[in-house]
């Protein structure tokens, strides 16, 4: 990341985006940061969140027979003038491919509804009350070439309650995430941002 004042972040969104509404009314234009560019893949809610905001949105659906690779290639192409210093995935209902994980290494979050590394995937609140665990919460993590795999960066723990089914938690857990999704983002962009003051710039040319 280049040394300069304003830490820009890109977010992809699919869906409803309560996420991505919690980090535009907590982070953008706040303490130095900027949501740069708002990408959908589906003419979602999302994209209406940053019109309201004006903020850059770009819609970029997946087109009949392209491959993962395809799309990622035209993905990143569209990232390239935002010069994002990370990327967010809010509710993005897409697995990112290699290739392009690999562009951005250590530049990619995710936040997953589980205490990783346990219930990967989908349906994570139902299988906890399957599961009939007592400690559920949600996980903040780098992305990487696996399914909700990558490095750890912080994790929330709540209760299950006994009177709790997987709507409850759903709900319990978006609370959640809506404060501790930006607190996240926050820390990291003081940190990136602290890294980036301390790199010794070459002016050998």
């Amino acid at each position: 990341m280049a040394n300069k004042s304003i830490f820009k972040l890109v977010i992809l969104s699919s869906g409803y985006g309560s996420n991505l509404q919690a980090i535009i009314d907590q982070l953008h234009n706040e303490d130095g940061i900027e949501i740069s560019a708002i990408i959908s893949d589906k003419a979602s809610e999302s994209i209406t969140r940053a019109l309201n905001h004006n903020i850059p949105c770009l819609y970029l659906p997946r087109q009949k027979k392209q491959t993962r690779e395809a799309y990622d290639q035209l993905l990143s192409e569209l990232l390239k003038p935002f010069s994002p210093d990370l990327i967010v995935l809010a509710g993005f209902m897409r697995i990112l491919s290699p290739a392009f994980i690999q562009r951005f290494p250590q530049q990619i979050i995710n936040i997953h509804p589980s205490l990783l590394p346990k219930y990967k995937g989908l349906n994570t609140h139902q299988r906890v009350i399957d599961a009939k665990d007592k400690i559920h919460g949600t996980t903040i993590h780098y992305v990487d070439e696996h399914l909700d795999g990558g490095k750890i960066i912080a994790q929330k723990r709540i209760d299950v309650l006994p009177f709790d089914t997987a709507e409850t938690l759903e709900q319990a857990i978006k609370s959640l995430e809506h404060v501790f999704y930006s607190a996240t983002i926050h820390k990291l962009a003081t940190k990136m941002r602290s890294n980036a003051c301390l790199t010794p710039v070459n002016n050998d040319n």
